[in-house]
């Protein structure tokens, strides 16, 4: 069990004021701190969760230019955008702040004189690029290159978003000014540097000895990578005219570097909260020598920010002296849409604030669905045709199709009242029994960040309440025991009362509507496991649908709108950025092969995938491939085509498809065959 703190402050990563939210943001670093929010909430526990606008660095004054507004005008607009978008889909922070506020700067600039007065930064001139076009130094996200870590030609001066390697600009590879497109040079400036290299001994011990274990592997794994090659002093402030300005008389024109700035956008939204809420705000933040006062710090966020939440923003804590340290910065890796990155370039994205218009009222489906398919340990996947299969036949199909039975019965056969309990059966006991478990079962992977197992056993419960109506049948027993069938729907309707509670943290707009609609008394966590959670006689309200089936034409019109929003031809700029550098070896290990169509068909209830049989040359096997809307099974018939034939099985509308044939995207977003220009023999290798 996880050790119990006085009280939690839980961050999610600060989105940029600089465009809108898209599923990406919320299956990473929102969705899964609100679930942990709310359950520690529902336990009783004192807990601050702080989120709000990072409205500083590149990446505002780029938006700007290209909206041809100024910096401010930005972040007012998207600053409200993406607040009004949480608070409709039901993030429930505490407070949404702005880095902009003045007690953001204030305090921002007391932690850079605190470390300056004692001597932490390195202060040393420094080549930094410059664009002559534009008479300006260029920030990290001015400069593009070539990243010196895998050769990605497109890596920001600061970062590459493609390896999630962090650099200086001058390591890039054949650096551009994003302002005038030429080649920066380089010119001499003076900055302020923090010793990272300084304080690697103490993060070894606190991170690599200490958190081993205890975080997630791919944090853990990333932070020893960037360990192991050896920490160097960065930059703590940049040559800018937006953001906060450096406390020092001889620092005109220079700016906090953003990543000093916006982890401590944590610590003023904390102070803006306590404020208006009559609270201490050192209670969140600042190390007690009591034990039993604790505070417990979690940072949420995605895989791209780890370094900073990790390593940088720990030694800057560390050197500070005042404050706690991280707990544990359970990171998510990618979602994926519909088998491509998302990309906001590109526009390949659900956007939060248009899935709430069109499906307004469902923002728990889609809570449901991002949770059921968290990136937590590797990048997945949504698309449209998993999010109605899961919403008709998991949400539908199992919690609402249980609760709506229960409830209807009830009015059926008791007048709307909860029927006695009567003489328990060996079923009944085991029923009852197996609900004491749920609280633990789902407590312990919450506890341990494992959402996507906690809403699985959330799901067995409303499976259970599923199972106990098929096994009795109350419907044919009213017949000829009443009693019996009393019995049935009070335990019956006990397990929905344990759904409304458990589902808090999940589906908070559902668990709400069960509880009104069984007249629940309380959703506090500690009373669930139990089944006594109703009283005899008590009034149920009349039945209503928890979740709605969605039809196919709903779910095509937004594959076709997403479809849609594609370019029509690829450029430079947003053609398939290049994947992760692999070695030979790791080349090798691809068996690919010439192969031949010899049956092909449509799959049902698909109308992208077709199903083939191919002679591969080595045998006969079934492989389903999504190119429905570009070939007819009667035009495949007969063609040779490429096939990666020693890829793992997957099951796909419930059929194993038992390899890949290779296709390329064109410009138009169409699907081309990659088939060998004369014929050769089934089973050729390609090398």
């Amino acid at each position: 069990m996880q050790k119990e703190y006085k009280r939690y402050t839980i961050t999610s990563a600060l989105p940029y004021a600089n465009g809108p939210l898209h599923i990406g943001h919320i299956a990473g670093a929102y969705l899964p701190a609100d679930i942990y929010v709310r359950f520690l909430r529902n336990k009783g526990k004192d807990v601050t969760y702080v989120c709000g606008s990072d409205e500083h660095g590149a990446a505002i004054t780029l938006r700007a230019k290209k909206e041809g507004i100024t910096p401010q005008e930005i972040i007012d607009k998207y600053h409200q955008i993406n607040k009004d978008t949480f608070e409709k889909f039901g993030i429930d922070f505490d407070i949404y702040h702005r880095t902009s506020a003045p007690i953001h700067h204030e305090t921002s600039q007391e932690f850079f004189t605190n470390l300056y007065d004692k001597g932490e930064f390195i202060e040393k001139p420094s080549e930094q690029y410059y664009d002559e076009d534009y008479n300006q130094f260029l920030a990290d996200r001015y400069i593009t290159g070539t990243c010196p870590n895998c050769g990605f030609d497109g890596a920001y001066g600061d970062q590459c978003e493609k390896c999630g390697t962090s650099h200086n600009s001058t390591d890039l590879i054949n650096p551009v000014s994003t302002l005038s497109g030429k080649r920066p040079i380089l010119k001499t400036t003076k900055h302020w540097y923090l010793p990272l290299d300084k304080y690697q001994p103490w993060l070894e011990r606190w991170l690599i000895e200490g958190k081993k274990g205890q975080w997630k592997p791919n944090v853990y794994g990333q932070c020893s990578s960037w360990l192991k090659e050896g920490l160097q002093p960065r930059a703590m402030t940049r040559d800018l005219d937006w953001g906060v300005d450096v406390p020092l008389p001889d620092a005109e024109g220079k700016k906090l570097y953003v990543w000093l700035d916006a982890p401590i956008g944590y610590i003023s939204a904390t102070k803006e909260w306590a404020a208006q809420n009559g609270k201490n705000w050192e209670d969140y933040w600042k190390a007690n020598k009591k034990k039993e006062d604790e505070s417990c710090l979690i940072h949420f966020i995605g895989k791209d920010n780890i370094v900073f939440h990790c390593i940088i923003f720990p030694a800057i804590l560390h050197a500070h002296g005042d404050y706690i340290l991280p707990q544990n910065v359970p990171a998510n890796e990618f979602l994926n849409l519909e088998g491509e990155k998302i990309s906001t370039s590109r526009n390949w994205a659900v956007w939060l604030h248009e899935y709430l218009e069109d499906f307004a009222g469902k923002e728990d489906v889609l809570r449901y669905v991002l949770c059921a398919n968290a990136p937590e340990s590797k990048d997945n996947d949504f698309t449209w045709k998993d999010f109605q299969t899961r919403n008709n036949s998991e949400l539908v199909a199992i919690y609402g199709n249980f609760v709506n039975r229960a409830i209807v019965l009830t009015h059926k056969y008791f007048d709307g009242k909860l029927p006695k309990l009567g003489k328990l059966e060996a079923l009944d006991k085991e029923v009852i029994k197996e609900i004491e478990s749920f609280p633990a079962r789902i407590s312990e992977s919450i506890e341990k960040f494992r959402f996507r197992e906690a809403l699985a056993h959330l799901m067995d419960l409303a499976r259970l309440g599923n199972k106990y109506l098929a096994d009795t049948e109350p419907w044919k027993l009213i017949k000829t025991n009443q009693e019996r069938t009393a019995t049935i729907l009070n335990i019956s309707l006990q397990v929905a009362a344990n759904l409304s509670i458990l589902s808090v943290p999940f589906l908070p707009r559902t668990a709400e509507k069960l509880a009104t609609l069984l007249n629940l008394d309380t959703q506090e966590w500690d009373k669930a496991g139990k089944a006594d959670l109703l009283f005899n006689g008590q009034n149920i309200e009349k039945a209503e649908l928890l979740f709605e089936k969605i039809e196919d034409d709903v779910i095509e019109a937004q594959i076709e709108k997403l479809q849609n929003s594609k370019p029509v031809t690829q450029t430079a700029e947003n053609i398939e950025e290049q994947k992760e550098t692999i070695d030979f070896n790791d080349f090798m290990k691809m068996d690919l092969r010439v192969g031949k169509i010899l049956e092909a068909e449509t799959v049902p209830k698909s109308n992208k995938l077709l199903k083939f049989k191919v002679d591969t040359g080595i045998d006969q096997r079934t492989i389903l491939s999504g190119i429905a809307k570009h070939y007819s099974p009667e035009e495949m018939i007969g063609k040779q085509v490429t096939v990666l034939v020693n890829l793992a099985p997957r099951k796909i509308m419930g059929v194993e498809s038992q390899g890949m044939i290779l296709m390329a995207e064109d410009g138009d977003g169409s699907l081309k065959l990659l088939q060998p220009n004369e014929v050769v023999q089934n089973g050729s290798q390609i090398s």
